[in-house]
């Protein structure tokens, strides 16, 4: 009921964004002799902010068709590996004569980005991805909406996740990179000690986690104590709701994004509150820099996808409640996962000092589970001054944590003696 309820809400403003739409063009008409005044742009920024706070943020594009490598353009083009229903393996290839111009060499480290599953869509890791262009043939999970895929589908849950996982590393090739940011910590370390075990080929040659809920007993935050304080049967009855006609997931029982994205806000609510009167302030006065800050951040922020009952249902289980993973109690179609079983494959985990979602230790705590990784292939690093997103996006991110990042990975590259790559990556 709350799903239909909210789509009734959005439909029926329809009518006043449409107004605040022609509104906005009559204030800001060069032939309207108002448009420059105080009361001009004070009725152009008022139906500016409505249209924005009251309209469908729909996925964002990528926008990574040029990227800046040593001071040079690069072209890139997106490639879609391999996809699911539920996700999209994406490649951005490199443009191969650009890099030569960039002085970077054409084969590189494949790097697999798993882009967290959790409210946001993948293009959130814009910055992160466009970072490692800087040196490895990066691959993405683009996930999917699971209000657009239809009930025939089938179902997704933790354990389809983690196969998921697998699967893509397969594709990408033998000895490939992964780099798990923040939720899909305990599904890639998972998928990680099964394919070890099985001494799968296409394991992968290292790891990163990047503020990842590893062991979420640890330093627990305000998120983490939601999820314990509450009976499962909670967020049963108050997080799940059904996907309304039209979409194509009609039926699908979800975590909508729009729940997490409110529960987000809410905690934060101040915040928000004063980046819009800002935002206000700077339609009025004309300052295009401000402006254009303010709506890159909120088109990416407010633009959400759901989650299918299952999976969220699981996660909050295995991971935030009966901590499975960290216990050594977890088991994938009907076997146990053994961290132990980890031997060549190296660690990195990064954490942020100021993290108010994963805190310092729930990441790290991967390098006590994985007791026979070599101490040659850890590295443990936490970040100064910077909370959850700074740990994968920002200049901290670029200048200090992708640098350290870069280097694990290239030593791990050699430790594994990896064939070139050349011909993939042509």
């Amino acid at each position: 009921m709350l799903y239909s309820l909210h789509e009734l809400a959005y439909q029926s403003a329809q009518p006043f964004r449409i107004g605040a739409q022609f509104a906005r063009k009559f204030w800001t008409s060069p032939h309207n002799p108002a448009s420059q005044t105080a009361v001009g742009r004070t009725a152009y920024a008022s139906a500016e902010l409505f249209e924005s706070v009251t309209r469908r943020y729909g996925k964002p594009a990528w926008g990574l068709d040029v990227v800046t490598i040593n001071n040079q353009p690069v072209r890139t083009t997106e490639q879609v590996i391999w996809q699911s229903p539920w996700v999209r393996l994406v490649r951005f290839a490199r443009n191969v004569g650009d890099l030569k111009r960039a002085r970077k060499p054409v084969a590189a480290p494949s790097v697999l980005i798993v882009a967290p599953l959790s409210g946001h869509y993948a293009t959130l890791l814009r910055g992160t991805v466009e970072t490692f262009l800087q040196d490895h043939d990066v691959y993405v999970t683009d996930w999917v909406n699971a209000r657009q895929v239809p009930m025939l589908e089938g179902r997704f849950d933790f354990h389809d996740y983690i196969d998921h996982v697998r699967t893509m590393l397969a594709q990408i090739g033998p000895r490939a990179h992964v780099v798990g940011v923040c939720q899909p910590g305990p599904p890639v370390l998972a998928a990680a000690a099964i394919m070890a075990a099985e001494n799968d080929p296409n394991r992968p040659a290292s790891m990163t986690f990047m503020g990842s809920p590893i062991d979420a007993r640890l330093s627990p935050t305000v998120t983490n104590q939601l999820a314990e304080a509450k009976p499962f049967a909670w967020f049963q009855s108050n997080m799940i709701h059904t996907v309304p006609w039209p979409y194509p997931g009609f039926g699908r029982e979800v975590y909508p994004g729009f729940v997490q994205l409110y529960s987000f806000m809410s905690m934060n609510e101040q915040r928000h509150t004063d980046a819009h009167r800002e935002y206000f302030r700077h339609l009025v006065a004309g300052d295009g820099d401000e402006v254009e800050k303010h709506e890159e951040f909120y088109d990416e922020y407010l633009s959400v996808l759901d989650l299918t009952e299952e999976f969220y249902l699981q996660t909050i289980d295995i991971v935030f409640q009966s901590h499975l993973l960290p216990r050594g109690l977890l088991e994938h179609r009907g076997a146990p996962v053994d961290l132990t079983k980890i031997t060549d494959i190296g660690l990195m985990t990064v954490e942020g000092e100021k993290d108010d979602i994963s805190g310092v230790g729930q990441t790290q705590a991967a390098h006590t589970l994985c007791t026979n990784i070599p101490d040659d292939q850890r590295v443990l690093y936490v970040q100064p001054d910077v909370g959850h997103y700074g740990v994968f996006n920002g200049r901290r991110f670029r200048e200090e944590i992708y640098t350290r990042t870069r280097d694990f990975i290239a030593a791990n590259e050699k430790l594994c003696a990896i064939p070139d790559r050349s011909a993939a990556a042509a």
